[in-house]
């Protein structure tokens, strides 16, 4: 029979002292007591760890902050759940940053208590309030997300995200998600909203990538009639449309200097104008940002702002690519192929050891969007052995673990592709001079959508600048 969890309570009003400590009794938790933050490092220091620590924010000397950092230094892996009668939005953002479990502000109810007791006892306990359905199958946890996504927690950062995601929600600050492209930044996006108190209202994405500057304005904040040719009536963004809800504006690296300088009126106080407009609007839009660029370099380059930059990072969740939790990949090919299957009306594929050997073995550069992708292909093939080629293939051709191999290293397959990427980037590059960089005319004469163009334009590096140094190639060639 397991002994009761050890709970350490620390609190420097006496009667809320005795009041919760009797809560945890009734629950037949063992409690010690603790009325300073001193007094609690003392206890830390001389005895055994507790399985939790529930720590008042507000005290005398050492304050709840200072406590818990200390608490972590002593022991990185300590659970503490911090409790204040101050809901202070800056505190909550630094408890979770420290490493606090949970957060709850008081008063507070029994089942609301006792049900932050439990998941910080046990992150994949269980709430019938939590906000997001999520059953744990082994040690996985999934969470059914809108419109077929999901998320899924199997490896330990992952379920370390998906725990701060959980604190996050709760507190109405901007987040900005951080990753490679494909990493699942939209999916973690989407978990944050479904457990915030914004859950019953809209989620709107909008890809800053997609559109050019001129466009994306419109499309962001609206616009009033006659404020363009073709402006018959008004028409409300984005922006408006996730009033009370959650939008989430995705490669917002992407975004131009003079949009990034609205968007930053927009996080300070709440209101802008509409294209054409004169009158501000007020919106209460959650604002997540997600992008896959460095983000100090792009600083260093001006192609972010800064000022704007930490408006957005109130709090920064970075999600690893795939090949740092490659024991998440059985798992999702599972998952991808039960869900992708459902969609298709047709029945699973089994997934044999030679196939899965290979998903193990290969670096997914493109990560979950690449991985879907994949057994998407595998469900209309119907054929293993040729999925099996394309991923050996993939990876003789240069593709590794640290990304593409260096030239001279490849074989005639890695020369022949950094040829054909050579000469691609040439006739795209020449397209965008020829329209003075107008990527909207560019994509038409080269025949491809504007959103190709884009990842294009990264894809290889290009710039206004880039002609010159193509003809220096050309000639030194």
């Amino acid at each position: 029979m397991t002994s009761a969890p050890n709970i350490l309570l620390v609190d420097d009003e006496p009667s809320v002292l005795r009041y919760t400590k009797t809560l945890l009794e009734i629950e037949n938790y063992h409690v010690e007591t603790a009325a300073s933050g001193e007094e609690a490092l003392q206890r830390m220091n001389r005895g055994p760890a507790p399985n939790l620590i529930v720590l008042d924010m507000v005290m005398p000397g050492m304050d709840g902050l200072q406590t818990l950092e200390n608490c972590k230094k002593l022991r990185p892996d300590q659970k503490v759940l911090m409790i204040s009668c101050v809901n202070d939005t800056n505190k909550v953002v630094q408890a979770i940053k420290l490493g606090a479990s949970d957060y709850v502000t008081k008063p507070f109810l029994s089942p609301q208590f006792q049900g932050a007791i439990r998941r910080a006892l046990n992150p994949l306990a269980q709430n019938a309030n939590q906000a997001v359905d999520a059953p744990v199958k082994g040690s996985e946890l999934v969470d059914d997300l809108d419109d077929d996504f999901f998320f899924l927690a199997a490896s330990p950062v992952m379920k370390q995200i998906r725990a701060q995601a959980a604190l996050i929600a709760k507190v109405n600050v901007p987040v900005l998600l951080l990753g490679e492209s494909g990493v699942g930044k939209e999916i973690l996006a989407r978990l944050i909203h479904k457990m915030s108190i914004r859950a019953h209202r809209p989620i709107v994405k909008v890809n800053c990538a997609a559109l050019p500057a001129d466009l994306l304005e419109s499309e962001l904040f609206g616009y009033e009639a006659g404020a363009f040719t073709g402006a018959q009536k008004s028409k409300p963004g984005k922006f408006e449309m996730a009033h009370k809800g959650t939008i989430l504006l995705d490669e917002i690296g992407e975004m131009s200097a003079a949009l990034q300088a609205k968007l930053l009126h927009v996080l300070q106080d709440g209101t802008f104008s509409r294209l054409g407009g004169r009158a501000n609007v007020s919106v209460d839009a959650r604002v997540l940002a997600a992008t896959n660029i460095d983000v100090k370099k792009a600083i260093a380059e001006r192609k972010l702002r800064e000022d704007l930059y930490y408006r957005l990072n109130a709090f920064t969740v970075t999600v690893p690519p795939l090949r740092e939790r490659r024991e998440e990949i059985p798992i999702l090919l599972r998952y991808y192929m039960n869900n992708l299957a459902r969609q298709f009306g047709k029945n699973a594929l089994p997934i044999s050891d030679k196939l899965m050997q290979e998903c193990m073995r290969y670096s997914w550069p493109g990560n979950l969007r690449e991985l879907g992708n994949t057994v998407k292909r595998y469900l209309v093939l119907e054929d293993e052995n040729q999925v099996v080629d394309e991923l050996q293939n993939k990876g003789k051709d240069g593709i590794t673990e640290d990304g593409p191999s260096s030239p001279g290293h490849g074989g005639l397959k890695a020369l022949v592709r950094s040829l054909k990427d050579d000469a691609e980037a040439r006739e795209i590059q020449r397209a965008l001079d020829d329209c003075n960089w107008n990527r909207k005319m560019a994509a038409a004469e080269l025949n491809i959508s504007y959103k190709a163009l884009l990842y294009k334009i990264k894809q290889h590096g290009l710039s206004p600048a880039g002609s010159r140094e193509f003809g220096l190639r050309a000639k030194a060639n």
